[in-house]
């Protein structure tokens, strides 16, 4: 067997492996979804297995690593003091009270080894740029690389301080958040998201025969756009909050925007 693909294989199983530790503090603690903490200190993991598996000498693989474990702290600490003290989310509530007693095994199938692979798919640009030194100095598809993953930075971390302010002000109970980068996209931090993984990909996209790697960006927009992400919460907003119909009529979904004038 090939050297890079023993390497991937093995990352693979450490990640499926990490799920299954995951699951099993998820059973003593009876609450699912601690599996998003996880999801940053997932790819941290796995782009570590590969930097020391597959190789990180030149400085554009030290950035990538960098950047990686940058990215993935700073979400899962935010998710962690979020989640801090809180219930089980009610998605797996449902889903417990539906599988009865096999929710336990359903759940290490469905949610905790699903999202291990899911994590490994995304992370196909991290183990490109690993894979292959490429160029030894930081090319002009890397510095779109690093501008990409700046602004995704950004978004991310400033649309979830500003989130975590608003809903921490009794006052702003049951209003909607349209100030700050709110006011020109509905999601920042998904938008955030997406922008770092498109970032990622420019990065393996600088070696030869690595844009296969797009596929990464694009399930990532996809799962935030149409899965786990917008039309999800967008649904329970919609239902929950009577201003969020005016606000989804003004402001950009993702693409931060200028808003539109609101009528009436």
């Amino acid at each position: 067997m090939p050297h890079a693909l023993f390497i991937a294989l093995f990352g693979l199983l450490s990640i499926l492996s990490l799920g299954i530790i995951i699951w099993l503090l998820s059973l003593a603690l009876r609450d699912v979804s601690i599996i998003d903490i996880a999801w940053g200190l997932g790819f941290i993991v796995l782009a570590s297995i590969y930097a020391l598996g597959l190789g990180a000498q030149t400085p554009r693989q030290i950035v990538l690593l960098t950047m990686v474990t940058v990215w993935g702290l700073r979400l899962s600490l935010y998710l962690l003091r979020r989640k801090w003290g809180t219930p089980e989310d009610y998605r797996y509530q449902a889903m417990r009270a539906s599988h009865g007693k096999r929710f336990a095994w359903v759940s290490l199938v469905t949610v905790f080894w699903l999202q291990a692979v899911i994590l490994w798919i995304v992370a196909f640009p991290l183990f490109e740029v690993f894979r292959q030194p490429g160029p030894e100095h930081l090319t002009a598809l890397d510095i779109a690389a690093i501008l990409a993953f700046a602004i995704g930075l950004f978004f991310e971390t400033v649309g979830d301080w500003q989130l975590s302010r608003f809903k921490a002000d009794p006052a702003n109970r049951g209003k909607i958040l349209d100030r700050g980068l709110w006011r020109y996209t509905r999601h920042p931090n998904y938008f955030g998201d997406a922008m770092v993984w498109w970032g990622f990909f420019l990065m393996a996209a600088a070696n030869p025969g690595s844009w296969w790697t797009i596929v990464s960006p694009i399930l990532m927009t996809i799962l935030l756009l149409k899965i786990s992400g917008v039309a999800l919460l967008e649904k329970t907003l919609t239902e929950t909050k009577p201003g969020y119909r005016d606000y989804l009529q003004a402001t950009s979904a993702f693409i931060p925007w200028p808003p539109r004038r609101r009528h009436g």
